[in-house]
């Protein structure tokens, strides 16, 4: 066996994992209705999907904020669960919510740190478009890194739901999520 084929067999389940997170800041976005009313925030979400458990290289912890691992550990265990954590976690907390592979969520949650000059060849090359505000970009450059599999953000300035991989994003608008699924409104 291969790096690549041993790489692919220890996580062939990112995938998965990073669409039952996308489809939970979707939830999140489709449920809120405040979207584009004065002086209200939505909910806000920033996910890493990280192959290691060593992360401190590139974060320090923010503070108090910390994801309930008494009510949700494992990302996968209970679909209504974690949507209910990430539902408080998006209006009450800040800071990028740390996942394992395995599906395991980190307490502490972070504040993700620029790479810094020559760390990563390709973040001098990368383009930011208007409407990626810092916690966007943050994810963008981080998703760069080696260890980082996915990361997924939920802008609470207009419900948008964003999955990042490799240096590249793959942006869904509030009024496409859910594309020929979504109910109309």
């Amino acid at each position: 066996m291969d790096a690549l084929d041993e790489v692919l067999g220890k996580y062939a389940t990112s995938q998965k994992l990073m669409d039952h997170i996308r489809y939970t800041a979707e939830s999140l976005s489709m449920e809120f209705d405040g979207w584009g009313e004065q002086y209200v925030s939505g909910p806000s979400l920033y996910v890493l999907i990280v192959a290691e458990v060593n992360f401190a290289d590139y974060t320090d912890p923010l503070g108090d904020n910390e994801w309930p691992v008494d009510r949700c550990r494992v990302v996968t265990e209970s679909r209504d669960t974690f949507t209910k954590v990430a539902r408080d976690v998006a209006f009450s907390r800040d800071g990028a919510v740390i996942v394992t592979g395995d599906g395991t969520v980190q307490r502490q949650m972070v504040r993700v740190r620029n790479p810094s000059r020559g760390e990563i060849e390709d973040v001098d090359g990368l383009e930011f478009p208007g409407w990626m505000g810092t916690k966007h970009m943050s994810a963008l450059e981080t998703s760069l890194r080696d260890d980082v599999l996915w990361g997924i953000t939920l802008s609470e300035e207009d419900g948008r739901v964003t999955t990042f991989l490799n240096g590249t994003y793959q942006d869904y608008p509030r009024d496409e999520i859910g594309g020929r699924w979504r109910p109309e409104t």
